[in-house]
């Protein structure tokens, strides 16, 4: 890739890059590293690495994606590390247990749809693209025995999630103590001048500084970034605590979920997610905005950056349709339900919520109906034991979001 350089003076783009990350250590060395680049026409190489631990990415992981991309449209080159080896591990970071171990052919299949969903954020023409197993499944014992003896067990322990554990008598795989080492290690195979990260990661690419030195390489500047607080409003967005908006999912959902956003977390998403300056997010969170109107704004600008502005503007529609006005969805999916099925053109309602797929078992539907949250033509349903006359377009719902219309057949 050829490189001209930028507009920006070194210092301007460290403002730049700076803004809303948790820490850059150093900010002096990032100066230096910059000063150069401007000075040799060659750009950073800017690294991060990303699990494949599931198939799709998550909000959380597109606040470093999005800084990453920053560092992109400064001029400089994008590294990814698809970890598909770090993933039969996965990042102890923040984990109160070991993770579930899992196989490389699922692994396989969650790398499928990464670089593809990445792609929605990260120019690709811009960057260069490692899968760290090319690199660990050629070493030998030897090797891994070699890597380990720049760990001690002390350091190690360091860590806050492994010290937790180890005062609490949680078990900690030795496995797990390799996970630290072998992102580290990734960075010494690319030459990382920059590594990005959640400030979990801190000790990780801390470590990989370590050993860059080791080998007589330049250490990498690290850069980390807050952490995105998920839709429970108090722990970090994860698919493990489902508390997460996934990237790829239906506008209308993914604007729903983002409406139902406890207030104050607000400032975290417009900072970390959006191109809002500070001026117009504190104007935004002031007396002057209803938090509603303000998360409208959010979820809008989100919805448009993953889909389309007309699918946020859509989305934003549908959401006053339901919820404000109190009217039903434009588009309702429909579900086919044969005659043979009925007894006396009836169907248990706790039947009936199972054919539509709005609920997961009979227990869960159950419950509903116990807490009031289903309704079939608007008329909420309070006995989970009556049968009920279907009849064609029918529309049954569950909670605020979930809806199906019944088509006879």
């Amino acid at each position: 890739m050829h490189w001209k350089g930028g507009d920006l003076t070194a210092e301007e783009q460290v403002k730049v890059i700076e803004r809303h990350t948790a820490q850059i250590y150093r900010r002096e060395e990032l100066l230096e590293k910059l000063e150069r680049s401007l000075n040799t026409g060659v750009p950073l190489r800017v690294k991060l690495g990303i699990d494949a631990t599931g198939r799709d990415i998550h909000l959380g992981h597109t606040v470093v994606l999005r800084k990453l991309r920053q560092f992109q449209d400064l001029g400089h080159l994008a590294v990814l590390i698809i970890g598909d080896y770090t993933a039969l591990i996965g990042d102890p970071s923040e984990r109160e247990t070991a993770r579930p171990k899992l196989t490389y052919d699922q692994i396989k299949e969650n790398m499928a749809t990464y670089l593809e969903q990445m792609s929605q954020i990260v120019d690709m023409d811009k960057a260069e693209v490692f899968y760290n197993g090319d690199w660990f499944k050629k070493m030998t014992f030897k090797d891994v025995l070699h890597l380990a003896s720049k760990m001690t067990v002390a350091r190690m322990l360091e860590r806050e999630d492994f010290s937790q554990r180890y005062e609490k008598g949680t078990p900690i795989g030795l496995h797990e103590f390799l996970y630290p080492l072998m992102q580290s290690f990734d960075s010494v195979m690319v030459t990382a001048d920059v590594e990005l990260g959640g400030t979990e990661q801190t000790f990780s690419l801390m470590v990989g500084r370590d050993l860059q030195r080791d080998v007589g390489q330049e250490p990498q500047v690290a850069l980390t970034m807050p952490i995105l607080i998920g839709t429970d409003g108090k722990k970090r967005m994860g698919k493990s605590l489902k508390n997460y908006i996934g990237i790829t999912e239906p506008p209308q959902e993914m604007f729903g979920k983002l409406m139902s956003l406890p207030d104050d977390v607000m400032r975290g998403y417009f900072e970390l997610l959006t191109d809002k300056t500070d001026e117009q997010i504190d104007e935004l969170l002031s007396e002057d905005f209803h938090p509603r109107q303000a998360k409208s704004i959010v979820a809008k600008e989100i919805v448009s950056q993953f889909h389309s502005p007309q699918a946020g503007e859509k989305a934003a529609q549908e959401f006053d349709r339901i919820f404000r006005e109190g009217r039903l969805p434009s588009e309702i999916p429909a579900v086919e339900i044969e005659s043979k099925e009925l007894k006396e053109g009836k169907m248990w309602v706790v039947s009936l919520l199972s054919r539509t797929g709005l609920v997961s078992s009979h227990s869960e539907a159950r419950r509903l109906i116990s807490a009031g949250a289903v309704r079939i033509d608007k008329k909420q349903v309070k006995d989970p034991e009556i049968s009920v006359a279907l009849k064609e377009g029918m529309v049954v719902q569950v909670g605020k979001k979930k809806f199906s219309r019944i088509s006879l057949i």
